[in-house]
């Protein structure tokens, strides 16, 4: 599910957010590091750099009394709610709306990034969310609810590739098996939400394409963790220079 960015075709259905050639990004609190979303692109595999991989995480919601809708206005209600603490989001005041953007300020082992997503689609029983340039993946990830056999089961499903070779060589590294943590715990604290514990992550992992685009090299340019790690160690001289100007004569 997606929208070719590079496309020319406007989309009119009100579950999908209108095309636009650069994101905008909300005001948003002090203590939220806004950088590497507002002007860029959104971008799906077809930018990315790395190999391509489509990753399915379900959870069945034994016992929970609950229709696939509820679980998707619950899990759009509290998204921040079902991430490690050490990945924060920051929806818009307006919510998971086709269109909004999450801005994303996360801890990983290579330093601080800050990022974000937008909302590409959303409905009463999915939603699907699309990386900016320079996000660690260019994709999107899909987070939907159904009935089966008479159980709710809630699912993510992402399609990305690495955005630069940088992220492709993290993503080997460790890279990959964090990303899967984190929708294993999100799935299990929704799961928990719900009241039910102890019910284990169903995870399917394919590659759909190995071969790497090497035309898509020049992404490390807009690389959102170098970025991040160059913002926070410049603080210093930028604080200085607001001094200077501020202070008389």
């Amino acid at each position: 599910m997606g929208v070719n960015p590079d496309s020319k075709t406007k989309v009119s259905h009100p579950y999908w957010a209108r095309r636009v050639d650069r994101l905008r990004v909300p005001d948003v609190p002090p203590e939220v590091l806004n950088l590497n979303v507002a002007g860029r692109r959104a971008v799906g595999p077809l930018q990315g750099f790395g190999q391509l991989w489509q990753k399915t995480f379900r959870i069945h919601l034994v016992g929970a009394n609950v229709t696939p809708a509820q679980v998707i206005a619950e899990w759009k209600a509290a998204l921040p709610c079902f991430k490690p603490v050490e990945k924060r989001f920051y929806p818009s005041p307006e919510g998971i709306v086709p269109g909004a953007v999450v801005l994303i300020n996360a801890w990983t082992p290579g330093g601080p990034i800050a990022t974000g997503v937008v909302v590409l689609y959303a409905d009463d029983e999915s939603f699907t969310m699309m990386t900016p340039q320079g996000h660690p993946e260019a994709g999107w990830v899909t987070l939907s609810a159904y009935e089966e056999d008479g159980v709710t089961v809630a699912q993510v499903q992402v399609q990305a590739r690495a955005s630069d070779p940088v992220y492709e060589m993290a993503f080997r590294l460790m890279g990959s098996r964090l990303q899967d943590y984190i929708w294993e715990h999100a799935l299990t604290e929704l799961a928990a939400y719900f009241g039910v514990r102890g019910q284990s992550v169903e995870a399917d992992r394919q590659l759909l394409a190995r071969k790497l685009q090497w035309r898509r090299v020049g992404n490390i340019w807009y690389n959102a963790q170098i970025r991040t790690l160059f913002y926070k160690v410049t603080m210093p001289v930028r604080w200085l220079r607001l001094r200077l100007v501020k202070s008389p004569g």
